[in-house]
């Protein structure tokens, strides 16, 4: 027995363990030991605190903030460096200026970036809905990050109340748990400016409603599914259409209810229509083109994935997002073998669905299938397939593409759970899983509380999918610091090398292009650039090369 712990090398024990699987379970046995010795206590108070929708939804909405909160002396507030952030940055930016896309800047040649329209006018290509949670907490708060952080919140108080539509009280409490541990401050979705809790937010509006309006809800349930709708049409505009679809689904046994709660939801999304139908006038100058289809005929979607002196870059990524993003842009483009091709994509792609289970969850997923028989839980099953196919038809896919779905997966494993405790013995081991689930959760936040221990920096690359800001952008900070030094309103021109990646993208500028203090262009070569020094006489002018290691920067100097 005592070879099992010769090694804390996963490679070198013979059973694989590592150093951070020996410290899990250790710590799983510790709360397995208190729970037992808790329980007579814990159970009945949980049961009774279930009970108490409107606290529970206060403390689930405020556990991942001040969880988070708690690790910014290691991990502080996330800075942007994907350019979807980017996107929705400028979307936040543009909003607070009271406009929904900006006026078409008469040298935007110099500005051009990916996911950022500049003809016929300077706006972002997304729908407002992350821009808008953005823009709200830079308003109220000072920094788009606290828009983030709320939507975080506002998604796992949100999942429990949906999950009280579905289950008892104490297990719709595991659930809000299991949200907070798997959404919370350790996952991507509160550490970048993505999105991701927004449309998880909408998809609980929606799923919770349903159960309630079968079950004799009536105008404020009708109204909460569509304000989900409606959350979704303004996130993940091609995502509602299977929301939709998912929703209308679920009546088909019970078609008169639909009937009878079809008048206030469409009250409650002809808002969220009209908004998108505005944005669209205003940014590509057609009530019916959205922005993000007028970028792609402008521009076109990439079809490899490859380092090349490409002027106009592609997308900044994550290791985890740079693998997904590899194995599915080859499918683009491609017109032999398409069916197979699309399952071939289908089935890669199931591996990622595992951002929305802890490992320990996998085994109540297996007492979830009995449910099935019950149509209301095959409608489930039903639904998260029909957003898997239809997201399958977009060449890329992250986990928050199908956001709006989260809860359903959050309720399989509940309903799993529950099933569990109804076998003989089951109950005791649906009891471990969810101990070994806090366990997984209180090691790794552990960890990030300790990050400048050395054990913690030992432990780092056994991650997998939690996403706390270990790898901030160090050069773009840099940068932004070196900047934040020189006095007055400054033009950035960067210079990108021959073989520049075209995934590292630097050109990035406020709403109000003039009025900023920092200006980023992109180097066009004399005279060219003499057009834009003249149109910005006031600016001390700068020159950036990224490419260099570190970037340099220094005065601008013109070429002779």
């Amino acid at each position: 027995m005592f070879d099992l712990f010769r090694s804390f090398l996963p490679f070198e024990n013979p059973i694989g363990f590592g150093a951070s699987d020996f410290i899990e379970l250790t710590l799983a046995a510790l709360l397995v030991l208190l729970s037992l010795l808790c329980r007579p206590w814990i159970e009945p108070q949980a049961r009774r605190l279930g009970k108490k929708t409107v606290w529970c939804m206060a403390l689930f909405a405020a556990l991942p903030v001040a969880l988070r909160l708690a690790l910014l002396p290691h991990h502080p507030v996330p800075s942007p460096d994907v350019y979807d952030e980017f996107s929705h940055l400028l979307t936040a930016d543009t909003l607070l200026h009271f406009r929904l896309a900006n006026p078409l800047h008469p040298l935007h040649q110099f500005f051009e970036t990916f996911y950022v329209l500049q003809e016929p006018s300077y706006s972002s290509i997304y729908v407002i809905g992350q821009g808008a949670v953005l823009a709200f907490g830079r308003l109220i708060f000072g920094h788009p990050w606290a828009g983030v952080v709320l939507s975080v919140a506002a998604f796992c108080a949100l999942c429990f109340w949906m999950l009280r539509g579905w289950t008892t009280p104490g297990w719709a409490l595991v659930g809000g748990a299991l949200a907070v541990i798997q959404f919370g401050p350790l996952n991507e979705w509160m550490n970048g400016y993505w999105g991701g809790a927004v449309s998880a937010a909408a998809g609980c509006l929606v799923f919770g409603a349903l159960p309630r309006l079968r079950n004799g809800g009536g105008t404020r349930e009708a109204a909460l599914l569509g304000l989900g709708l409606a959350i979704q049409l303004l996130t993940r505009p091609y995502e509602f259409i299977f929301l939709f679809l998912g929703a209308l689904l679920f009546f088909v046994p019970a078609f008169r209810i639909l009937v009878r709660a079809a008048p206030v939801v469409l009250l409650a999304t002809i808002p969220a229509v009209a908004i998108t139908l505005l944005q669209n006038k205003r940014a590509t100058g057609e009530w019916t083109t959205p922005p993000y289809l007028l970028s792609r005929y402008q521009y076109g979607v990439p079809t490899t994935f490859t380092v090349q002196p490409n002027p106009i870059p592609h997308r900044a990524l994550t290791p985890q997002q740079e693998t997904s993003y590899r194995s599915q842009v080859s499918y683009h483009g491609e017109s032999t073998d398409t069916l197979r091709r699309f399952f071939e994509r289908l089935e890669y792609r199931v591996r990622f669905y595992r951002f929305f289970f802890l490992p320990s969850l996998y085994l109540a997923l297996l007492f979830f299938l009995p449910a099935l028989r019950d149509y209301k839980f095959l409608w489930i099953l039903l639904t998260l397939l029909l957003f898997a196919i239809g997201c399958n038809f977009y060449p890329f896919f992250f986990p928050h593409y199908i956001a709006a779905v989260t809860c359903l997966f959050v309720l399989m494993s509940v309903t799993g759970l529950q099933r569990l405790s109804q076998w003989r013995a089951g109950q005791e081991a649906a009891r471990l899983i969810v101990i070994l689930c806090i366990a997984h959760f209180v090691f790794w936040y552990g960890l990030h509380v300790f990050d400048d221990k050395e054990f913690s920096l030992a432990l780092r690359r056994f991650e997998t999918w939690d996403a706390i800001n270990h790898r901030n952008p160090e050069r773009r900070i840099a940068i932004n610091q070196e900047l934040a030094q020189i006095p007055g309103k400054l033009l950035v021109f960067v210079r990108y090398a021959a073989q520049h990646p075209f995934q590292d993208e630097w050109i990035y500028n406020a709403a109000d292009i003039d009025g900023a203090r920092i200006v980023w262009a992109r180097d066009l070569g004399e005279p060219e650039n003499t057009q834009l020094r003249g149109y910005y006489p006031d600016r001390t002018v700068m020159l950036l090369d990224p490419d260099f290691r570190p970037p340099r920067l220094g005065l601008y100097q013109p070429e002779r």
